[in-house]
């Protein structure tokens, strides 16, 4: 997992101490009220009096008429009475009934507090923090917990169980995990009795979570993307310059031999056609050595293309290590350059590839011993030590090194041996002697890291 930055410890922090602190807030409130409605009854319409009928008009039969008798007053109608504000005119009785729960614990507050501190550290410990939560949890619901601390605590769960889903590499161990946190869920009254208030924050905080964790895996799969590339690039860079290395070895000393016994063979053409023919022999030979170790390097280029191997004619014998050592010398010894060979202590195994630098090495030097010191004579020692194996070749004199390390390439070929004896874990010192000449030697440990 990459380093978090400080903005995402800061979030992380301020998103548990949120956490944290509402459900302290929400287990310090030990009291509520709960409305239970009574049953409504509707009170009986009253009675209205009756109108009194309308008065008859006397008829005039001259007889004197009775005076009416006074009405009675009508009484007022009583008050409505009172309405509920969105209830209409129907009248709403309630009967509220208080809950006190007994005072905290000091276990519950470090309870209330391990349900959600511990998030501090969820992109980090995944899974552990997960179920430190969640025993958390268990633990403060064991004893008397409110509405309000059981809401918060349920909020906090569902980031530890997003957190152990998204940053855990244990997939079977987050699989069995959410598997047991669902069942103590269920056994253990873990879940809020949700209001419709609350609905809407259960349904979108998922959500919520959901799309961040799919818009995070894209970001990773982007970076790991670019990091892939990135990787590729350099083995390619790396294997180019590997190549490089490989074929300025085999090309090197293989076409400096043929031009030193070319230029031999014309010089005693004339005086002496055996020799001409001899060292014309020993051209022909470096020739085919070259080609057969040009087409070993190419037939490891191609052997993975498609369709039909164009490496199929390759010669893919295994490449020279020190075995060959004697070989080698031998087509120096025919150019004229005397080279002779120590060789020290008991032979134990190497690695092919450290066999091979050893190989190059004395390649190598004998290729610039020939080009730079002519007339000299090159010693070349292999030492097979306790713990190391030692490769020296020096020579007698001959032009100033720094005279060849100033021509075009120049120095190349021990660049890239150091690179080469470097990847297990040796080195390579080159320079003047003392007495004159120049050496070369390479120290290779035995068990290569």
């Amino acid at each position: 997992m990459p380093p978090l930055t400080r903005s995402t410890w800061a979030a992380d922090g301020l998103l548990a101490l949120a956490l944290a602190i509402a459900t302290v807030i929400g287990d310090l409130n030990r009291s509520w009220v709960e409305v239970q409605p009574e049953s409504i009854q509707l009170p009986e319409a009253p009675e209205l009096p009756e109108a009194p009928e309308a008065p008859v008009p006397p008829v005039d039969t001259g007889a004197p008429v009775p005076p009416e008798p006074p009405v009675p007053p009508v009484p007022p109608e009583p008050p409505a009475p009172p309405t509920v504000p969105g209830e209409g005119a129907v009248p709403h009785p309630v009967n509220a009934v208080e809950h006190v729960l007994p005072p905290v614990e000091a276990w519950e507050m470090v309870a209330a507090l391990l349900t959600a501190l511990p998030l501090v550290l969820r992109r980090r410990f995944p899974l552990a923090v997960y179920w430190v939560v969640t025993g958390a949890a268990v633990l403060l619901h064991l004893g008397d917990v409110s509405a309000d601390a059981t809401k918060v605590t349920f909020v906090s769960g569902l980031v530890a169980a997003y957190s152990a889903a998204m940053y855990s590499p244990h997939r079977k161990a987050v699989l069995a995990s959410l598997t047991a946190g669902a069942v103590l869920y269920a056994v253990v009254p873990l879940v809020p009795d949700v209001d419709s208030g609350f609905v809407l924050v259960l349904v979108l905080f998922p959500l919520a979570l959901a799309t961040h964790g799919v818009h995070l895996w894209r970001q990773r799969a982007r970076t790991l993307r670019a990091e892939q590339d990135a990787e590729l690039e350099r083995a390619v860079e790396a294997e180019r310059a590997r190549i490089a290395r490989e074929l300025h070895d085999v090309v090197t000393h293989n076409v400096s031999m043929m031009t030193i016994q070319a230029g031999a063979a014309r010089m005693v053409l004339d005086r002496s056609p055996e020799q001409a023919r001899e060292a014309i022999r020993a051209v022909e030979e470096a020739g085919r050595t070259a080609m057969s170790e040009l087409r070993h390097v190419m037939g490891l280029l191609t052997m993975a293309a498609d369709g039909p191997d164009p490496a199929a004619d390759a010669d893919l014998a295994p490449p020279p290590g020190l075995d060959r050592l004697a070989e080698l010398t031998d087509r120096v010894r025919t150019s004229g350059v005397p080279v002779e060979v120590e060789v020290r202590g008991e032979p134990f195994p190497l690695s092919a590839g450290a066999d091979l630098a050893a190989y190059r090495v004395v390649q190598e030097a004998l290729t610039n011993a020939v080009r730079h010191a002519e007339g000299a004579r090159v010693t070349v020692t292999v030492e097979y030590g306790h713990d190391r194996l030692t490769v020296e070749v020096s020579d007698t004199g001959g032009r100033a090194r720094r005279a060849a390390e100033a021509e075009p390439g120049g120095g190349h070929g021990l660049l890239g041996l150091r690179e080469r004896l470097a990847i297990y874990g040796g080195t390579l010192h080159a320079g003047g002697r003392t007495d004159g000449g120049f050496r070369v030697r390479a120290v290779i440990p035995r068990e290569a890291p």
